[in-house]
């Protein structure tokens, strides 16, 4: 499969899982609104979550995905089986280990995560938090089944899987609103329910795809045989590196709920500025670790940069202009998606600061997911380790300084400035160890793409100052949605058409691209 294909491959599934999340989200902000009770119930999902990144996503597939894939290469697939179940067995400790605690000083947990809670909004915080808290386990075995896929080049399981858990919280979030539970208690408790089942058919659905490529897995006793030990010692620095998106958002959680609704309006303007990240980001991190790994292993330097190259092309080429709309429109996307039922238009004016702030560091945090594989690949997990403790540093002052002025805004400010820090330090210090350089193509097209999406920003904010009538709050929710639409066609045929008037594209060079192995 040729690097653009895969990278299609995944964010085509991440868009599709997108889309049913967002849907996921309106019916979430429609039966609940932004009070007390999404407060709590955002709390208990970015437990989770945070776990899931520091401990099996982010450090189990930095470290595992390039040492299983050199085994696979050199010594077979028996081999690199017997060292995947070696892995299992170690991660299934800890992640035992970690749930167990993590139960039983849950209150404690809480209280460092959203330091403003009080009274029943704390105690439904942590009664859901308990509930969701075995989604770690979950998905930790979810991480380990999908490394092993896309090691073998099987993307598409291991991309389409959270479309499972988008669809069961859609549906308890039908089953809330029916039973009546509007902004009440109880349908954060369906939701939290909800979040564990989805854990467990993903795990199942992933568990076998993994069997059906050959990957069927059985339980050995925990031991720290050299592989492990291996293992652990590059996975250590990728805890830290791996969850840095999620560590600064866990920073943001704690600073944010001393401010009443902060939590929900960050949460929000969160899952849209996901879209693009999921979409380009976590697909070229996903098929970049195991392209690089595999260069490597032949001594294929020229190969890799080129790689690398062709993977901050593709990111650029999208997420540049998807950070001006952003950046540009954000309250008639916020309006058109959020705003029915409990969430009001002032909660639209508010989600919709943060978004901005949120869309100016979304291209660093792609660029992350380029350049972090070119340390991944050679097993160097320290380094981007270092960096990103001086981006949380970064994060945690920019976040204590802007939160008293800009309020929640200030906190999606400092997450962009923590991105980009992360960003630069990774990509200069990849220069000066000559593995990484900008090749002719990208240092050409870079500048171009950079344009294109300007010239894009600014048909599409006059494309916003004609259509400002028909977001009015008088008109239907059909008229909203059929305007944010033209919107939307407008950015699109904007872009393409300064792409190709630039230079910075040409259908020939994708045709290629599509094809190359």
């Amino acid at each position: 499969m040729s690097l653009y294909r895969g990278f299609i491959t995944v964010g085509g599934l991440t868009a599709l899982s997108r889309v049913f999340g967002f849907l996921r989200d309106v019916l979430l902000a429609y039966v609940m609104g932004a009070g007390w009770v999404t407060d709590a119930f955002v709390v208990c999902f970015r437990f989770p979550n945070l776990f899931r990144s520091l401990f099996a996503e982010g450090a189990f597939n930095s470290a595992f995905v390039p040492m299983f894939t050199k085994r696979l290469r050199s010594e077979g697939q028996e081999s690199a089986r017997r060292f995947a179940e070696e892995a299992l067995a170690v991660l299934f400790a800890g992640v035992l280990i970690t749930t167990i605690l993590a139960e039983i000083y849950m209150p404690y947990l809480v209280r460092g995560l959203a330091m403003g809670f009080e009274g029943e909004k704390f105690e439904l915080a942590v009664l859901l938090t308990r509930i969701t808290f075995p989604y770690l386990g979950c998905m930790a075995f979810v991480a380990l089944s999908a490394g092993i896929l896309n090691a073998l080049g099987r993307f598409s399981a291991p991309a389409a899987t959270p479309i499972l858990l988008n669809l069961v919280l859609i549906a308890v979030t039908l089953f809330a609103a029916a039973c009546g539970f509007y902004a009440q208690p109880e349908a954060g408790i369906i939701q939290a329910w909800g979040v564990t089942v989805a854990g467990f058919a993903q795990l199942v659905y992933v568990a076998y795809a993994a069997r059906k490529a050959g990957m069927d897995l059985g339980f050995r006793r925990p031991r720290l045989t050299p592989s492990t030990r291996r293992l652990l010692a590059l996975a250590v620095p990728g805890i830290i590196t791996g969850g840095i998106n999620q560590v600064n958002l866990f920073i943001g959680t704690t600073i944010a709920s001393l401010q009443a609704g902060a939590l929900s309006f960050l949460y929000f303007a969160d899952r849209i500025n996901q879209l693009p990240l999921g979409m380009v980001g976590i697909a070229i991190g996903v098929v970049l670790l195991p392209t690089l790994t595999r260069h490597l292993a032949e001594h294929d330097e020229a190969g890799a940069m080129a790689s690398q190259n062709r993977s901050l092309e593709f990111a650029l080429l999208l997420t540049l202009p998807a950070a001006v709309a952003l950046v540009i429109i954000p309250t008639p996307i916020i309006q058109v998606l959020y705003q029915h039922g409990t969430f009001s238009a002032a909660d639209t004016a508010q989600v919709s600061i943060a978004l901005a702030a949120y869309a100016c560091g979304l291209p660093a945090y792609v660029m992350n997911k380029v350049f972090l594989p070119g340390y991944f690949a050679r097993e160097d997990t320290s380094t981007p380790m270092w960096f990103a403790a001086v981006s949380v540093a970064v994060n945690i002052a920019g976040s204590l300084i802007l939160f008293p002025v800009f309020g929640h805004a200030g906190i999606a400010i400092a997450t962009s400035l923590s991105g980009w820090t992360n960003a630069l330090q990774l990509s200069f210090t990849l220069m000066r160890r000559g593995h990484f350089r900008f090749d002719a193509a990208l240092a050409r097209r870079l500048p171009l793409l950079v344009l294109s999406s300007a010239l894009m920003g600014a048909a599409l904010y006059a494309a916003n100052l004609r259509l400002a009538p028909f977001f009015a709050d008088g008109r239907s929710n059909l008229i909203h949605a059929a305007a944010l639409g033209a919107l939307v066609t407008a950015g699109v045929l904007a872009y393409a058409a300064a792409t190709v008037l630039t230079g910075a594209v040409r259908p020939s060079m994708l045709r290629r691209a599509m094809s190359r192995r």
